[in-house]
């Protein structure tokens, strides 16, 4: 056959290109009518990227999305959920247990997008992490999900340096891409990500740039002027750049440019039309977050000649043609990684027992073996101090506990200090000791892109600076991810540097927020039992939160021992000879204070109780029989002590019960002048004591 016989099937592949990619177009524009909300305009224009990316390059494969070697692709975007669902759809991604088993049936089946924001449907208005499999985070405030792909990459780096060995040097080698928009770039997190990742050398980590110039409010130009492309040359990226989103030709130059790219990050610019082929709303605002409306829908579909009538169609052999593709390409792929594992796990076998157990967030045979007890000591050290001791020990038996501090590793004592553990750096990825920088919410999303690949990471900062992340900290409860924050300098304790460094509502703060456990520990053994608890958890992130100053070393010989700490709340100590009459709550540092307290009260023959709770969560998951054994409703008199805000309170002590806390923004002066001001000394809490013991007696 002569060679102009390749013509028409040349000719006609291309034709099932555009079907796919209007296929995508009018299940995005359908998916958004029918819920009368949503964003139709940029699954509209970057649905061509969207398509050549997947089908092309992307190693990924619908049966298995979870196998660990995988490309992630990160929606940013995440207004443009329904290109994600149309790509889940179409390649036929197999839904995923939370035990990561492949269920066999549909991610995202066509009632799915018919259902498209709606209760309970497998597509809500921004993709969800744990809820639709294929999503690979949580990404819904815009630069989310381009700090967290930061993470990501970053983790792949650290898995090939560890993992990859002679004759598998290639075990870990997969590719992060996100697909980001205007919104993500005006977003002051994705400056920080940027800027860290192009410091990194990250070449594995690639954005694509939706350049349609069109928010919310109108044109960019009403905010946005600056050079892109420029400013990030400046952080050091390979920058390139497509001028129609619909070349499929030079869109996959860029993806081949990105993927000879060695050195550096990549930045891929798509100049794209918002709501293409819209013909009142392509270019407008109007395209960005509301329906195009049922006659703007029909003549859209006409100009990509699409029957106009028809909703949610697929035309014959779209389904196939994905297959052929990213489906065909994907199974291959993964097939043969786990088949280089099986040879890996002969050669290997210690690195293999470490991914599987990494992959199921199990923790190696005796990681907690050297985890230190402290003796009893009235002077103690701040639990900060002992924080690092523990942390130490625990990162020396589990390899992939990784982290750092936003430039106060040296105050939060998060460095790792033993022989070989080293700095993660452009030249030694490998590295334990992580160094953020000044950045404190791109590290929150950061840690949460590692713990997205499978690793137990750990940020660090003062705690008054969970105000600039809490957004990530948020998403990463939302996803379940049992990240580790760990909070220093957590009250008044910070003295000389005054209300604006001393955390008074962030406790507060942190309670409120579903998934999120948050433990304040009282001393340095409650420091080792908290750090027990946090490693072994699965689901859930955990805050820990540490004083700057000394705090004495109670003695568990004469007081409960600290592995009550498990439990959230517990019998510090109790008053001897009968129920008691007073309970004293403390947390953290407060603790000592309640025991001090306690030892006066019991001089004076006053029936007192201390009850340690250095994490709420942890208390209220607690059945209802212990939680009363620890607080019986029938001891009304109650007295909190925590140095900072109240709120929150009035569940542990009633409505009638004393909270002895801070009502305003603290003050700058030596620590010991702050504690008589706020009134956190034993003569104060005594008074308060026999306050209640005397109102709950007389009935009032």
């Amino acid at each position: 056959m002569s060679a102009a016989t390749v013509s028409p099937s040349s000719e006609v592949l291309q034709a099932m290109d555009l079907t796919c990619i209007n296929t995508i177009r009018t299940l995005a524009m359908d998916g958004v009518q029918a819920a009368n909300s949503g964003h139709p305009g940029t699954p509209m224009a970057m649905a061509p990227v969207a398509y050549c990316l997947w089908q092309q390059f992307l190693r990924f494969d619908p049966e298995d999305p979870v196998w660990p070697n995988r490309d992630r692709f990160v929606l940013s975007a995440g207004h443009a959920s329904m290109l994600l669902y149309s790509l889940l759809h179409l390649t036929g991604v197999k839904a995923v247990s939370k035990d990561y088993e492949t269920l066999g049936d549909p991610s995202v089946p066509l009632d799915a997008l018919k259902t498209f924001r709606q209760l309970d449907s497998r597509c809500p208005g921004h993709p969800e992490y744990r809820w639709t499999s294929g999503v690979e985070t949580t990404a819904g405030p815009l630069g989310q999900g381009v700090a967290t792909s930061v993470g990501m990459a970053i983790g792949r780096q650290w898995l090939a340096a560890r993992y990859n060995r002679p004759g598998f040097e290639n075990l870990f080698d997969f590719n992060v891409y996100a697909l980001c928009g205007d919104g993500c770039m005006m977003e002051g997190i994705s400056s920080e990500a940027a800027s860290l990742a192009g410091h990194l050398r990250l070449s594995n980590l690639c954005w694509i740039y939706d350049n349609n110039h069109i928010t919310i409010e109108g044109n960019t130009a009403l905010a946005f002027t600056e050079d892109v492309a420029t400013r990030f040359i400046g952080y050091g990226w390979n920058v390139t750049r497509v001028g129609d989103a619909n070349d499929l030709d030079m869109l996959a130059r860029a993806f081949r440019t990105f993927q000879s790219t060695k050195d550096r990050p990549t930045l891929i610019i798509v100049d794209s039309h918002i709501g293409y082929g819209a013909p009142h709303k392509q270019d407008t605002s109007g395209a960005h977050g509301e329906p195009l409306g049922e006659e703007e829908v029909r003549l859209a579909k006409r100009n990509y000649g699409w029957p106009e009538d028809e909703k949610f169609y697929v035309p014959d052999g779209v389904y196939d043609h994905f297959r052929q593709g990213i489906g065909k390409r994907g199974r291959e792929l993964r097939d043969a990684w786990f088949a280089r594992i099986e040879e890996y796990r002969k050669q290997y076998p210690e690195f293999a027992d470490e991914l599987l157990r990494m992959q199921h967030r199990l923790l190696p045979v005796g990681w907690d073996r050297d985890l230190p007890e402290f003796p009893a000591d009235p002077k103690g050290l701040a639990t900060r101090e002992s924080s690092a001791k523990v942390l130490n020990a625990a990162t020396e038996n589990i390899p992939w506990l990784i982290g750092g501090a936003a430039d106060l590793a040296p105050s939060t004592k998060t460095r790792l200090t033993w022989e070989g553990a080293g700095d993660f750096s452009a030249e030694n990825y490998g590295g334990r000791n992580f160094h953020f920088g000044i950045r404190e919410h791109a590290m929150g999303a950061i840690v949460n892109g590692m713990s997205l690949v499978k690793l137990r990471p750990f940020g660090s900062g003062f705690f008054i600076f969970v105000d600039y992340m809490r957004g990530s900290l948020r998403l990463g409860a939302l996803m379940e991810l049992p990240v580790i924050y760990v909070f220093t300098h957590d009250s008044i304790g910070v003295g000389e540097d005054g209300p604006t460094h001393q955390p008074i509502e962030q406790l507060a703060h942190m309670r409120a927020m579903p998934g999120l456990i948050m433990i304040r520990p009282a001393d340095a053994n409650e420091v080792t039992e908290a750090w027990k608890v946090i490693l072994q958890l699965h689901h859930e992130p955990a805050v820990l939160v540490l004083t700057r100053q000394a705090v004495p070393t109670i003695d568990r010989t004469k007081y409960a021992p600290a592995s009550s700490l498990a439990r959230g709340g517990y019998i510090l100590a109790d008053a001897p000879g009968g129920a008691p009459e007073v309970i004293l709550i403390g947390t953290g540092s407060e603790v000592s204070l309640c025991l001090d307290a306690y030892e006066q009260l019991i001089r004076e023959g006053i029936r007192a109780r201390v009850v340690s709770m250095p994490s709420w969560e942890l208390f209220d998951d607690q059945d209802k029989a212990y939680r009363e054994s620890v607080l019986p409703p029938c001891v009304k008199a109650r007295v909190s002590v925590e140095q900072a805000s109240d709120f929150g309170w009035s569940k542990y002590t009633g409505s009638d019960g004393h909270n002895i806390c801070i009502e305003s923004f603290g003050a700058s002066a030596p620590l010991k002048q702050l504690l008589k001001k706020f009134g956190f000394n034993v003569e104060n809490v005594v008074a308060s004591a026999k306050s209640q013991i005397a109102r709950h007696q007389s009935g009032g």
